[in-house]
């Protein structure tokens, strides 16, 4: 048993060396090698350069909301007596939405109307005692020169006219205070009576968003009751990244679309853009406008903007994929193929949108790889993967004997 255990040591130990020698061996083989896969020939795919129209764009999503919208709320507490419009129906500038039970406002009415008489009533009484005042003065001044009346007298008769001069005073101020109060209450009674207004062409309509509540409701002073709604223009708002910020410019054209209306296009402009991006997104809000006559577009809807910010007609272009880096530089391999090998070229990109690259400089023709390139080192050998057969085309199966 032990003579067993010894051979098997024996044969480990010598099958790691051996696995050591030929490790070693490959090792030195790979470094005899005097370049990066040059004397090796790679199958390569291959491109011509193009001239064509690149664009560069990008697609931002956002969501739709109404021109303007604001809600209509009471301003004064009460019944809800009458509501007379629901979701989806339009509203002309002025037309009567809310009529809340204004018993008690016409009350307060009357009775300021009522407090406003008796002061008036008070002015006529205060009056007449000024004027008897007055004649009592001039009385008592004329029989004071005739030194009928004392100077005590005279004096009384003054103190009497100025009380009765400051109670009339008074009296007529009571009169503007009644008349502001009478005012105050015709203001709150006509808050019972709400309308649907709004700055701008007279004639436009508009429409009823959401209703909030129902008639007979017990109602607070500034809770909403409905929602009025401008979409006859829409706003798609989106929010674009730091890199696309310079890029975004007020009055840019954009492509919406949505999922509602699949395969359709809206158009509309960049109206505003936000001179700041939120710290915590590190994203600007932008808002587009869109032309909605036709009310198709409803607000909260998901829609995607396709913005374009360069358009090159005429451009030399290669595929993105053939863009690869060597030492430093930015350049393509092209393929030559009388000699069978890869050249690699510095260049200078414009446009790259994804799929295809704009290039700028040198003057670019010819073919360029666009796989295996990543493999390949300048002058190094390439093989053209062979041409698809012709449909129809059998193999050769040799002379059947």
């Amino acid at each position: 048993m032990k003579k067993i255990m010894i051979g098997m040591v024996v044969i480990l130990l010598a099958s790691l060396l051996g696995l050591r020698i030929i490790q070693k061996f490959r090792g030195s083989g790979a470094g005899a090698k005097s370049g990066p896969l040059k004397s090796t020939t790679l199958a390569v795919a291959i491109q011509p350069v193009c001239m064509e129209t690149i664009r560069d764009h990008r697609e931002f999503t956002g969501s739709i909301s109404p021109q303007s919208q604001f809600i209509i709320a009471p301003k004064v507490a009460g019944r809800l007596e009458k509501l007379r419009v629901n979701i989806g129906q339009e509203v002309k500038n002025g037309d009567l939405i809310v009529q809340i039970d204004s018993l008690e406002y016409t009350q307060q009415v009357e009775q300021a109307r009522a407090e406003l008489d008796v002061a008036r009533a008070n002015v006529a009484d205060s009056q007449s005692a000024l004027d008897i005042a007055q004649r009592e003065g001039e009385r008592a001044q004329e029989l004071r020169k005739q030194k009928v009346a004392s100077e005590s007298e005279l004096d009384q008769a003054e103190a009497r006219y100025r009380a009765a001069l400051a109670k009339h005073a008074v009296t007529l101020a009571q009169v503007k205070q009644r008349e502001a109060a009478l005012k105050a209450d015709e203001v709150r009674l006509s808050y019972t009576q709400i309308t649907a207004t709004w700055e701008g062409d007279s004639n436009s309509t508009r429409v009823v968003g959401e209703r909030f509540v129902d008639e007979g409701a017990m109602l607070r002073a500034n809770e909403p009751i409905v929602t009025i709604l401008d979409v006859r223009t829409v706003i798609a708002t989106i929010y674009i990244i730091e890199r696309d910020y310079p890029n975004i410019q007020v009055g840019q054209q954009a492509v919406i679309t949505t999922d509602a209306f699949p395969g359709q296009t809206f158009h509309g402009a960049i109206v505003r853009k936000a001179p700041l991006l939120k710290e915590s997104s590190r994203q600007a809000r932008v808002e587009i406008e869109v032309d909605n006559t036709d009310r198709r577009l409803a607000p909260g809807m998901f829609v995607r903007a396709e913005i374009e910010f360069a358009l090159h007609e005429n451009a030399t272009v290669v595929p993105a994929a053939a863009l690869v880096r060597r030492n430093g530089y930015t350049g393509v391999f092209l393929a030559d193929l009388t000699a069978m090998k890869a050249r690699f070229v510095s260049l200078t990109t414009g446009i790259v949108n994804g799929e295809r690259a704009e290039i700028l400089t040198p003057p670019l023709t010819g073919q360029v790889i666009t796989l295996g390139q990543h493999l390949l080192e300048d002058g190094a050998l390439i093989v053209l993967p062979p041409a698809p057969e012709a449909p129809g085309t059998q193999p050769d199966q040799g002379t059947r004997r």
